[in-house]
């Protein structure tokens, strides 16, 4: 038996080993065996700082803990219901790909239908882009193998509480990840150990009878009484299927506008922008530690804040990378995009993150439901005009006839400006008038819900929307986890396809 204990502590840079002493000394129990499950850091007093454990362990004594719970992923039950042809996923991002994993692993062999490009051309394209300014709009940072996190810091902290988080984590470790990410608190994997990640877990459902089929963009649907029954692919090919995981990224505008077409119930949905703020991550580091020496034990230092502005919007940090870079993240010519980017080491000298406000459907310009993607695309081609991408200081920010603020709605000028001060306050020096800004961060989130029901199906029989792009996640674990759950609603309701 496992029992579990919260708040062993240790000073920074001491010997983990030492937690079954601590462990020992909290119970009076020897132990046998133990797993950290959980390490964080308490930085409330900068002259106590401590790091702080959850651990399962087992010992030599019955004791008055709770015991520890079952992290082992369950396979579901296959229904038997007949499947027309093989399921087919749309998009290999986190969510595709785990919808992939699951119906692989169970004998579905899905074919997954990814628009950009496999990881190694489309790691040469962005580089590309970003040495030239040469935009490839089928496989850039939003489109191809992995999705928009691959160029990211491949966070994986997430606010949803689901048991296959577990099974999200311990798949990423068994792929490359660094096995750190199963207890760190605020784990992350680092893009460049991401894009090896993504690719094992490629080979990994084609070892298992699935197929990835790159720079395949579905342009139609096939639907007869309500009912799916095939895609479109490339405007030509027409594949089969009955059951189809819609597992697009949030930039998939194109194909919201087909889905719009073809009348697949959606809804408005908020989101929102602003700019991607700089600063050195010396100052990050003393501002969260005292010392900035402890970042070379504790890790370099994040951050996350928010204020509520007069006008009732909410000002908040977003996707905070420690030792990155602002990059450029545009799917479409002619829109300027921003994001932020981290390695594995989080080794840079900047720290970065997005600054935004909220957006709300009542901003939009119509009813119409891809309004929301005709207000990102207003604000992208403002950015574009503007500087492509626009940079300014802080300091120059607050001031009349910047760059950054005309590329902004004013709503969202007006609430920045308001909360900087505030969030000083909170965080000494991010205010200072030097910190940098660049416009436009608009893809925080998706514009548009494409609805589902309780069964996690749409009206139109047999498609299945999910993740991020259809507005039913927000990062990486909580869309690779929507993706296991579709995958265990089809799982669940059809016996696999016959082998042909």
């Amino acid at each position: 038996m496992y029992y579990r204990i919260h708040q062993i502590k240790l000073q920074p840079g001491e010997d983990k080993n030492h937690i079954p002493q601590k462990i020992k000394k909290k119970t009076g129990a020897l132990v046998k065996d133990w797993i950290i499950r959980r390490e964080s850091i308490d930085a409330r007093d900068k002259k106590q700082i401590r790091v702080v454990y959850t651990v399962d362990f087992s010992c030599d004594k019955t004791l008055k803990l709770p015991q520890a719970p079952d992290l082992s992923y369950k396979n579901v039950n296959p229904g038997s219901a007949p499947m027309n042809g093989r399921p087919v996923i749309v998009g290999f991002g986190p969510c595709g790909i785990f919808a992939a994993l699951i119906l692989a692993d169970m004998g579905y062999r899905p074919i997954v239908l990814e628009r950009g490009r496999a990881m190694e051309q489309r790691v040469r394209d962005v580089e590309h882009f970003w040495k030239t300014g040469e935009l490839d709009e089928v496989s850039n940072v939003q489109f191809g193998e992995g999705g928009a996190g691959t160029f990211s810091d491949g966070k994986l902290t997430t606010g949803i509480k689901d048991p296959r988080i577990a099974k999200v984590l311990e798949t990423f470790v068994q792929a490359g990840a660094n096995p750190e990410i199963l207890y760190k608190q605020k784990p992350h994997i680092g893009t460049d150990v991401l894009r090896r990640v993504v690719v094992n877990l490629r080979k990994e459902i084609q070892a298992k009878g699935g197929e990835i089929r790159f720079e395949s963009r579905v342009t139609d649907l096939v639907i007869s009484d309500g009912k799916l029954k095939g895609v479109v692919i490339n405007g030509a090919e027409q594949l089969g299927t009955d059951h189809l995981v819609l597992a697009l990224g949030h930039s998939s505008r194109d194909t919201f506008r087909m889905l719009r077409d073809r009348r697949v119930p959606m809804e408005q949905k908020p989101f929102s922008i602003g700019v991607r703020i700089e600063h050195p991550q010396e100052w990050i580091d003393r501002a969260q530690y005292g010392d900035p020496a402890l970042a070379e034990i504790l890790g370099p230092a994040d951050y996350k804040l928010s204020h509520h502005s007069e006008n009732g919007r909410g000002v908040y940090t977003f996707c905070m990378c420690p030792g990155g870079e602002v990059i450029m993240a545009a799917s479409q010519k002619g829109l300027t995009v921003t994001n932020g980017m981290s390695y594995s080491a989080r080794a840079g000298q900047y720290a970065n993150s997005g600054l935004l406000v909220d957006v709300r459907t009542s901003d939009f310009s119509s009813e119409d439901v891809l309004a929301g993607v005709e207000f990102q695309e207003k604000y992208e081609k403002m950015a574009f005009e503007n500087g492509n991408p626009p940079r300014t200081t802080w300091k120059q920010f607050a001031e009349k006839g910047d760059p950054v603020a005309a590329s902004l709605p004013d709503f969202a000028v007006e609430s920045i400006k308001e909360a900087m001060p505030y969030l000083g306050k909170k965080l000494r020096g991010f205010d200072d008038p030097s910190v940098k800004m660049t416009a436009v961060e608009s893809r925080s989130s998706s514009p548009v819900r494409i609805l589902r029901g309780e069964a996690l199906e749409s009206d139109i029989e047999g498609l299945y929307p999910a993740g991020e792009g259809a507005g039913y996640a927000g990062g990486i674990t909580s869309a690779a986890v929507d993706g296991i759950k579709v995958a265990e609603e089809i799982i669940r309701r059809c016996s696999p396809p016959a082998e042909k």
